[in-house]
């Protein structure tokens, strides 16, 4: 792999003009964990979403370049929104061919909406500006009625032929972690969910809770200091550090018997159990703490508003509403609580806490008769140690 990323040209009047190490990858969960601060993002994503969209903003590449379109229209995606305001440029719907190209680690040229490789132009696309995407996000809250009418079309669906879902026992797999009578908190990678779980570290102390992380949410947990009791998912975006420390894993089964995450575990030669389900892997985790008499379900970084579960996929996002229905007497749902109340202690105020502590400690000691004569006990007895010391030397 060649050298990381060569900085933006400074010396040219173009902002627009980047020289950098590319890195390139179709899914951009993956490519995140790769891509360093000033490099070329090259990624395939239609609609970009908002978890994605902060993951790249993260790493701080200099460009993204898209291959597919970015804000479709279809629904109000943030995705696009939230890089371009962080001052990180789009270049938009250049075409899959980019992705033969160019190739990992080669220095490209981003000029405006085109891609250099050398003299070549080798990809080019449209520069999205902030305003037109504010625009077209606008545009796209129009489409939200049909789509809520979709989703609720789906949902129903899935009910008459998953029926256990919301209506019967499911049939777990065989789980060892203890979680009956015990609070359970689900880290799931979402929306400011590594914010939010900062936030709930006084309820990890004081509480204790098993810890079931949804794939990439176990490594946030690591991050703060705390070993997940559980992993599930289909391992793609979990690192091989969080797999190994993990006390279980459950790999998520899908309907046609496939298990892709199996694979992985094995060539690390880590144990799992396979559980087969038509949902998510967020689905798996709140069942799993359901079904096995969990006290309470807390759960970060979840999804539960249309927007979101258009941004997961609205046809599999069906399933966790209804999981959602199915716990909703013991789920307590974190998302946002980094925002409901932060202490803001300023640097004044601790000076003014210590100022007010010695002076008490000061007047204890003049006015207390006990004290003093305690203090000058101390003083002699220091004194005397100090004379052997010197006769001793």
């Amino acid at each position: 792999m060649r050298s990381t990323s060569i900085t933006s040209v400074s010396d040219r009047a173009d902002k627009n003009v980047t020289e950098a190490t590319a890195r390139l990858d179709k899914r951009t969960k993956n490519l995140v964990k790769r891509l360093n601060a000033g490099e070329v993002a090259i990624i395939d994503h239609t609609d970009i979403d908002r978890v994605s969209a902060e993951s790249l903003v993260e790493r701080k590449p200099a460009v993204v370049v898209n291959a597919a379109c970015s804000l479709t229209g279809l629904y109000p995606n943030l995705g696009p929104l939230i890089i371009v305001a962080s001052g990180i440029r789009i270049v938009d719907e250049v075409g899959g061919e980019v992705f033969d190209l160019v190739k990992e680690g080669d220095i490209v040229q981003v000029d405006g909406g085109s891609v250099f490789l050398g003299d070549d132009e080798v990809a080019s696309g449209r520069l999205l500006n902030l305003p037109e995407i504010e625009a077209r996000v606008e545009e796209s809250k129009k489409n939200l009625g049909k789509h809520l009418g979709d989703f609720a079309a789906n949902t129903m669906e899935l009910l008459e032929v998953e029926k256990e879902i919301l209506l019967e026992s499911v049939d777990l797999p065989n789980i060892s972690s203890g979680l009956a009578g015990r609070q359970v908190l689900v880290v799931v990678r979402g929306h400011d969910y590594k914010r939010d779980l900062l936030a709930l570290r006084p309820y990890l102390r004081e509480m204790k809770p098993a810890l079931i992380a949804v794939d990439g949410g176990a490594d946030a947990l690591l991050e703060i200091g705390y070993r997940p009791d559980m992993i599930v998912g289909d391992m793609d975006s979990v690192s091989d550090d969080a797999l190994r420390k993990a006390g279980e894993l459950v790999v998520h089964g899908y309907r046609n018997g496939k298990a892709p995450g199996k694979e992985r575990l094995e060539e690390l030669g880590l144990a799992s159990t396979v559980f087969h389900y038509p949902g998510t892997s967020e689905d798996i985790a709140m069942l799993i703490a359901y079904e096995k008499g969990a006290e309470l379900i807390v759960v970060v970084g979840g999804h539960n508003n249309l927007v979101e579960f258009m941004d997961k996929d609205r046809q599999g996002m069906a399933s966790t509403f209804l999981v959602r229905l199915r716990v909703g007497a013991i789920l307590v749902d974190a998302k946002g609580v980094s925002r409901l109340y932060s202490t803001r202690v300023k640097g004044w105020h601790l000076a003014l806490m210590v100022t007010a502590a010695l002076v008490t400690i000061v007047i204890i000691i003049l006015l207390s008769e006990p004290v003093r004569q305690f203090i000058s006990v101390l003083a002699i007895r220091f004194q005397v140690w100090l004379m052997k010391l010197q006769n001793l030397i």
